[in-house]
């Protein structure tokens, strides 16, 4: 695990954006059970007084939460934004440099802001080969360790490549995966508040 300084967050704002797609949406799930959902249940079962806003879109790629992510700042003000995007890109076999591009512009403009981001790695299905796989993988702990932010290692940790924590699909984590999800993203986010 990448060694990071607990960076606690002060100041009048007590929002936290989740900037993702179809893992954090809540992509066919009922209503009330995404681990985004859990995360605000969590915080306000203890008191620390922040909201969530799910930003999540099912779908979306690293350059669509980039040209969301201005808009989302100046509406939410947020002091933590959770980044998790990436997935779509990779299963399109897009530009691993233009991922790394957009989510370092990402980081840049949340830092920019003045919250802190938390980045939320993915892995792909090994369909584009090892050198791609691979090139994908290593670009989330590749940008935490150069912008020293925290960085949840692999969001799906525990969850993937088990069919009784998937949908159907083998690609979205089911209701009995959140909670996995959650203690995943907790970890590292509870150092922070």
């Amino acid at each position: 695990m990448l060694a990071v300084q607990a960076m606690p967050v002060f100041g009048a704002d007590r929002t936290i954006v989740v900037l993702g797609d179809s893992l954090s949406s809540g992509y066919g799930l009922e209503s009330g059970i995404s681990w985004v959902e859990i995360l605000a249940n969590e915080l306000d079962a203890q008191a620390y007084g922040y909201e969530v806003v799910n930003a999540s879109i099912a779908g979306d790629t690293s350059a669509g939460g980039l040209a969301r992510l201005p808009r989302l700042l100046e509406a939410q003000q947020p002091a933590i934004v959770v980044i998790e995007l990436g997935g779509n890109d990779g299963l399109r076999g897009l530009s691993v440099q233009s991922l790394r591009d957009n989510l370092a512009r990402m980081i840049e403009l949340v830092q920019e802001n003045g919250a802190v981001p938390v980045l939320a790695g993915i892995m792909i299905p090994p369909n584009y080969g090892p050198a791609y796989t691979g090139a994908f993988a290593g670009i989330y702990p590749e940008l935490a360790e150069r912008y020293g932010i925290p960085l949840v290692e692999f969001l799906l940790e525990g969850v993937a490549l088990r069919p009784e924590l998937m949908q159907g699909d083998s690609i979205h984590p089911n209701a009995a995966g959140q909670p996995i999800i959650f203690d995943n993203v907790w970890q590292i986010l509870a150092e922070l508040l």
